[in-house]
């Protein structure tokens, strides 16, 4: 073989080492049917609103400082600001969430098992530096690279799943506990509009503001608890249980490397065992 053909294999080696496999990463995308859900919502409120004679009775500020003030406040008093500012960011991930189809979880499993068996275990590193956006995934590589073996992989993943699990969950309380509060702090309005009516029932100029408070603050408690945290926590818990889902897979096909199973082996793991829509 001349040096030329030498020179040119061994661009080729290194060129075909320099570029590992594509993984098939979740990108995002809006949520179609939560925005469509919540704009549905708000605009049939303001046609009913609109139909029934008179917008603007329905807009008392009082009533919406107590009510959507008074939540807030009393929310705060259960969790940490730091609770809030998550449960926000979630709110924000939740109109673009990431989509990730079961297929392209399984095809990334498959790819890195066949990438290991011909190139190596060590041969994953390279993929780390692609992987910024998916710490999981990249958590996964890395300890699959370092040596860990099966049952303390095993263990290892099975507590970080659980701890992200658990600090998104947290947001999930805080949305729940604010569809808790606001119809409390409706009645709480209502008990105050009620009492400035009794109190004020000489002066019929007094008697229409309190008894505004008194509905408007039950109706606007009722719609931010039941058509808008409500759903929220609902919507963002089915997402927690498919990232879990998706780890816990992630997880399968990385102990399935590390013992060095076959391929055809994990493939049926895969189709047997996926909980993935």
């Amino acid at each position: 073989m001349s040096d030329s053909e030498t020179i040119n294999n061994l661009a080729v080696d290194q060129t075909s080492s320099s570029n590992p496999i594509k993984l098939r990463l979740p990108g995002r995308r809006l949520d179609a049917t939560l925005i469509i859900g919540l704009s549905a919502g708000a605009c049939l409120i303001v046609t009913a609103l609109v139909l029934s004679g008179s917008l603007s009775a329905f807009y008392n500020i009082p009533a919406i400082l107590l009510v959507f003030l008074g939540t807030l406040a009393v929310t705060m008093i259960s969790f940490n600001f730091s609770d809030l500012i998550s449960t926000l960011s979630e709110f924000i991930e939740l109109l673009a969430p990431k989509h990730q189809k079961k297929s392209d979880t399984h095809a990334n499993i498959l790819d890195l098992a066949k990438y290991s068996r011909e190139n190596g275990i060590l041969a994953l590193d390279k993929l780390s530096n692609s992987l910024v956006g998916e710490p999981f995934l990249q958590r996964t590589i890395s300890l699959i690279v370092e040596g860990t073996n099966g049952q303390v992989l095993e263990n290892i993943l099975t507590k970080e799943i659980y701890e992200i699990s658990q600090t998104r969950r947290t947001s999930v309380d805080v949305l729940r506990r604010l569809a808790e509060v606001a119809p409390s702090m409706g009645l709480i309005g209502t008990l105050v509009g009620l009492i400035q009516l009794l109190g004020n029932l000489n002066s019929p100029a007094e008697i229409g503001p309190a008894m505004a408070i008194a509905l408007l603050t039950t109706f606007y408690g009722a719609v931010l608890a039941y058509m808008i945290f409500a759903p929220l926590a609902t919507k963002l818990e089915h997402n927690i249980a498919t990232e879990s889902t998706i780890n816990e897979t992630y997880k399968a096909g990385a102990i399935s490397i590390t013992k060095q199973e076959h391929i055809h082996n994990l493939e049926m793991y895969l189709d047997n065992n996926s909980k993935l829509p």
